[in-house]
Formats: structure tokens, sequence, C-alpha cells
């Protein structure tokens, strides 16, 4: 390749964009101290009168607890984004927010105790939604194989780790992945 062919561009302008708010929350909670965090990019059980509340639903998904956190979450995010992008165009976007809110709610309904923050529900959203993607119609078994390797390991964590991660979240965001994987096929 000469230099004259040689060229930066933007190939996943959603993926870009959603990390690019990860990044921009991680830099608003050290600038904050923590608030923007608490405040915006997190979810816990509040008051349905807080306009708030509304907000974090979907706000939490670009929080992250530090830069080990982001990045773990990141690399795959920018994996898989393009590709599902690719396939997908638009409606990548509302699999995230879809996700996003799914996993909230549900969230706060079984621990409203604790906050949660992170883009690994949509993590594994990506994950079987890449699964799902093809041109046949039906169930395919790579869909099968990771929803047992993946989502497998996932309950057996919740089982027995006791860790600060949300098992929970990971097992509903690649359920929704999945989901609406097979919706969009059927369209």
């Amino acid at each position: 390749m000469n230099r004259k062919n040689f060229r930066i561009y933007i190939n996943a302008p959603i993926t870009i964009c959603f990390v690019l708010i990860c990044l921009l929350a991680l830099g608003l909670d050290y600038v904050t101290n923590g608030r923007s965090t608490v405040l915006v990019f997190s979810t816990y059980g509040s008051s349905f009168l807080d306009p708030l509340s509304y907000v974090r639903m979907i706000g939490h998904i670009f929080g992250h607890a530090g830069i080990d956190h982001l990045n773990s979450n990141m690399l795959y995010i920018l994996l898989l984004g393009p590709i599902l992008e690719e396939k997908y165009h638009d409606r990548l976007i509302t699999v995230i927010i879809f996700t996003a809110v799914i996993t909230g709610v549900i969230h706060n309904l079984v621990q409203p105790n604790v906050m949660l923050l992170g883009a690994s529900g949509i993590v594994f959203a990506f994950i079987l939604l890449a699964s799902v993607t093809g041109k046949e119609q039906g169930i395919p078994i790579t869909l099968i194989l990771v929803a047992i390797l993946w989502l497998g390991q996932e309950f057996y964590n919740g089982a027995t780790a006791a860790d600060n991660i949300s098992q929970l979240t990971h097992i509903i965001g690649g359920f929704c992945g999945a989901g609406l994987g097979l919706f969009f096929k059927k369209k």
C-alpha cells in the first residue's frame, strides 16, 4: 500500500460513539470524585419520582468502576461492534438501549440496594447477537453452543463466586441479544 491510498476511516460510528461516551463517563467519574457515576452512570433502587432514575436505566451502561473494568468491556465492544453494525446498522442502537433498560429494571427489582454499572450486559448481548447472525432462518448451532458455554459459565459463577460481578446482568444481556437477533432474523 502506498501513502496516497492510506487513510483512516470510521467503520463503526455507533460502536465508536459508545466507547467515547464510556470514556467520557469515566473521565467525569475521576473529575467529580465518583459523584457523576452515582448520579447518572449507575443504577440502583431509587424513587420513580426521581427523573434521574429513568436516565440511570440507560446511563449505567456507560459507567465503569475504573480503567481495567472499562478496558475489559471495551475490547469486546470494539471487537464485536463493527461486525454487528455492518449487519444490523442502526438497529444496534435498539439492542443497546433495550438491553440497558431490561438489565437496569431487572437489577433494580432483584438487587435494589446494589449499584450496577458497566457495559457487560451489552457485551453479552453482542456475543449472543453475533452467534445468531447468519443468512439461514431458525436457530443456528453457534447460538446454542455459545449459550451453553458462556451462559453456563455465568450460571456457575453466579452460584459459586463471591465477587462484585453481576452474572444476572450478563445472563439477561445475553438473552436480550439472542432474542433481538432472532426477532431481526424473522423480519
